[in-house]
């Protein structure tokens, strides 16, 4: 081999090798990448144990507590209505509301005065002839007088004869009387059939009145929810909602009665509450009218302890709370019942738990957990030369 031979590939290879060393020189290593906390950041709402008064849920329309159907009593021809005899219209108790043609009844009164004098003169003159007839007999002393003698079955039937007109007296004036169609208390006209002029019959229909001292509204109580209302409900007071020119609007009423029954149909028990003044006429309350659809809560039993849970944070009657250490647990809980969006727990929490109210992907028994706000962003110590954290990797 020649020199060159040898001295070529010498050189190439210390060129390279000095190559390789100078790219080496120039690489970064690589960066260490901050080890990623993946402890679950949880939000947690404390407990508190408090006494609590429950309440039951309901619905139902608003009506009046009386409905009356106006008929005629007599027959004739309506002489006069009232301007307040109209549908929608209030009206006051001994209101005149139409008149029947009085005449004919006028003129039966008369005539049944008159046989009533004549019954009572006629009586009169029958008791003077048997006063006259019992001194005749008086005279005579070999006989006893008898009752006719003496008149005594003529006093009877005039007596009856007063009798009778006196009843036709009354009559009479009842027949009268029933001529005025009068308001038999505080109403509103709900339907009027009758017009100025018309001809009524006996029992013929005039209008409808409602009575607007008092409303009511049957509440319709499922038979498991009376548990949670004292003496079933009655007494109870109700707080009752409805919509109104487009605002909510609230009226106190009181549970009244219960009807007793369950309804066949729904198989609920009902219960009736009743507003007073639900027009307001004798305060400046807002009215409630006859025919609203209102929302109802009724006060029930005050528990004495008793935590208000939302009903999405409890499984299989447990919830996951927080301990000391931060760490998850589940606690066994007695529900007494639910509540809308809640629940009501009777035992199982105390105050001072908190409650997780975060959503957890995988809830572990006694997985550490961290609290929102807590620092957790704090740089961990830096792991060996040799050992690089993965962006991402869970512990």
């Amino acid at each position: 081999m020649t020199k060159k031979q040898i001295i070529f590939p010498i050189v190439f290879l210390i060129i390279g090798v000095g190559a390789y060393s100078l790219l080496a020189g120039m690489k970064k290593p690589p960066e260490e990448k901050k080890v990623v906390d993946t402890t679950p950041i949880v939000a947690v709402q404390e407990v508190e144990v408090a006494p609590l008064n429950l309440s039951v849920e309901s619905y139902g329309i608003v009506q009046p507590k009386y409905e009356t159907e106006l008929v005629a009593q007599v027959s004739g021809q309506i002489v006069s209505l009232s301007d307040d005899f109209v549908r929608g219209g209030l009206i006051k108790k001994g209101q005149l509301l139409a008149t029947i043609d009085p005449s004919d009844y006028e003129a039966s009164l008369i005539d049944a005065d008159a046989n009533l004098a004549s019954a009572i003169a006629s009586l009169e003159l029958e008791k003077a002839q048997g006063k006259v007839a019992e001194r005749e007999w008086q005279r005579i002393k070999d006989t006893s007088p008898t009752e006719l003698s003496l008149r005594k079955p003529q006093l009877a039937q005039e007596m009856a004869r007063v009798k009778a007109a006196e009843a036709a007296v009354k009559r009479a004036t009842r027949n009268l009387e029933r001529t005025k169609i009068i308001a038999p208390y505080d109403a509103m006209i709900s339907d009027r059939k009758i017009g100025l002029g018309s001809f009524v019959g006996v029992g013929s229909y005039i209008g409808k009145l409602l009575n607007i001292a008092v409303a009511k509204v049957r509440l319709p109580v499922a038979d498991n929810q009376l548990q949670f209302l004292l003496n079933q409900g009655v007494q109870a007071k109700v707080t009752l909602t409805s919509k109104f020119s487009g605002g909510e609007i609230q009226w106190q009423a009181t549970i009244a009665r219960s009807e007793g029954v369950i309804d066949k149909d729904s198989r609920m028990n009902y219960l009736v509450a009743e507003i007073q003044d639900p027009y307001g006429l004798k305060s400046d309350k807002q009215a409630i009218r006859y025919g609203t659809y209102v929302n109802a809560t009724i006060s029930g039993i005050n528990v004495a302890s008793a935590v208000l849970v939302p009903r999405y944070l409890v499984n299989n009657s447990q919830v996951a709370v927080m301990d000391k250490d931060k760490k998850l647990r589940f606690k066994n809980i007695e529900i007494l019942r639910q509540q809308g969006s809640q629940v009501v727990v009777a035992s199982g929490l105390k105050s001072g738990d908190l409650i997780i109210t975060s959503a957890l992907d995988f809830p572990l028994a006694g997985m550490q957990l961290s609290l929102i706000g807590d620092d957790s962003e704090e740089e961990s110590e830096p792991l060996g030369e040799t050992q690089i954290a993965l962006e991402g990797e869970t512990k």
